[in-house]
């Protein structure tokens, strides 16, 4: 090394605190878009964190090691032009994850970018005059008469509406009232703007101390975010079924949710003469009657390696081959049908009195689906639409007591070794023929009418 370049502050103990900070800085960067990098906001914010570790050794450690000319520490403000680019980018990201409702957006969404105009006039200002930013602007609280200066301001002006625009914006969004874990993420990044903007103009001594807090904040912020999100998941992996939320962590949600055709069998459960009942018994048993039918029917879908695809009080339908694929689909279907009708069978024998009679109808229909998740009111709805669907549906409102009907497309595709009962055709609502179908095995016991 040239000592012509050697920085006259070159000091070997104080430059290792502004490094370490600058490695903390990389590895968060590094952890959250490795652990996330099909997020836009957990890129976005790598990259606001991997800015500020590069804005930390050009304009502190870079200094420290040579003499820098001043027209080249110009050039270093492009860092921190883009920690504060990035930064907005972030809250606009996280913005249009956050539905509105009713709220009007546009100054929400405005305020983001008038930060980054911001940002690139403080970089266009220090390109310009590199020698003001250096001895007037930088660590400019070493010598707290500067605040008052003209210089100082040419500089501390567009940084601090930068901050502003950023707190406005971000408390627009809690306007929106988002989610307990995406609350905890915005209001650290909230509290932790300003302390990145004081960095720039904190003494030496005490910038990399402070950046240090700064980054704690949005960590503890963004593991608080994560950790509830992650239970949030395993809540709602109660209501999968082993395989399809393997199938979630393995190859990730969107596997899971793309919408495709496939060819499935739709099994219709629904109780009958349950309205009566619920007509006659307080909420509470009627709840707790629910609670046990839902119980032994997920137990049984479990065991079977399928989907509830909706419950609907007394109705409860159940996909077999999505969202995972399962071959001899129409025969399991119709083991697992024969299962169910036997089980729920056993627990209305136990629920119901003399005046409230209860039972079970289901009903089977195999064909092609398509599958997928679409957008509903700002969230994503797992859907199931084919005339398969439609006609297990239609089928189950026609069973009586102890009858699985069958629609003809699942009997000759599962050559079911139990005996089927063919039927007279149905006129059913949305089909314009009658529609061949066949009960599995006769009816369990004395016909109650469905309700």
């Amino acid at each position: 090394m040239s000592e012509a370049w050697l920085s006259p502050n070159f000091n070997a103990a104080a430059i290792w605190p502004p490094v370490l900070v600058s490695l903390f800085a990389l590895g968060m960067a590094l952890a959250f878009v490795v652990a996330d990098r099909s997020s836009p906001t957990s890129r976005s914010l790598s990259l606001v964190l991997a800015f500020v570790a590069i804005t930390l050794d050009l304009n502190v450690v870079v200094p420290m090691l040579w003499a820098v000319p001043p027209q080249v520490t110009g050039l270093f403000a492009v860092s921190d032009g883009l920690t504060m680019f990035w930064l907005h980018e972030w809250i606009l990201r996280v913005r249009r994850t956050v539905p509105a409702g009713q709220l009007r957006v546009i100054a929400g969404d405005m305020l983001p970018r008038i930060g980054q105009v911001m940002a690139l006039c403080y970089v266009v200002l220090s390109i310009s005059y590199p020698e003001l930013r250096l001895h007037e602007f930088l660590n400019a609280l070493s010598d707290p008469g500067s605040l008052v200066r003209p210089q100082f301001w040419v500089f501390a002006g567009p940084v601090s509406l930068c901050v502003i625009a950023a707190w406005l914006s971000i408390g627009l969004l809690l306007n929106r009232r988002p989610d307990a874990p995406e609350r905890r993420r915005v209001l650290s990044m909230a509290y932790a703007i300003p302390l990145l903007g004081a960095s720039l103009v904190l003494p030496q001594s005490v910038g990399p101390l402070v950046m240090t807090l700064t980054l704690l904040i949005v960590l503890v912020g963004a593991t608080q975010y994560h950790v509830m999100q992650g239970r949030r998941g395993q809540f709602v992996a109660q209501f999968l079924s082993p395989q399809v939320a393997d199938l979630v962590r393995n190859r990730g949600l969107a596997a899971a949710m793309e919408q495709k055709q496939v060819e499935l069998t739709a099994i219709s459960v629904d109780l009958r003469g349950f309205t009566a009942f619920a007509a006659a018994h307080d909420s509470a048993e009627v709840v707790h009657v629910l609670r046990e039918y839902y119980q032994a029917v997920g137990e049984l879908v479990a065991e079977f390696g399928v989907t509830i695809k909706d419950i609907n009080g007394d109705g409860i339908l159940i996909l077999v081959g999505a969202p995972l694929p399962v071959p001899d689909h129409a025969a399991l279907a119709l083991t697992l049908a024969d299962r169910l009708r036997g089980a729920c069978l056993d627990l209305t024998q136990t629920w119901q009195t003399d005046a409230t009679p209860l039972g079970v109808g289901l009903g089977v229909a195999t064909g092609p689906v398509v599958v997928g998740a679409i957008s509903a009111a700002a969230r994503l709805e797992y859907t199931a639409v084919g005339m398969a669907v439609n006609l297990a549906s239609r089928l189950c409102e026609q069973a009586l007591n102890g009858e699985i009907l069958i629609a003809e497309a699942t009997a000759l595709e599962a050559a079911a070794e139990t005996p089927l009962e063919a039927r007279a055709g149905l006129i059913l609502k949305g089909f314009s023929e009658q529609v061949a179908h066949f009960n599995l095995g006769l009816a369990a016991t004395a016909a109650t009418p469905a309700t």
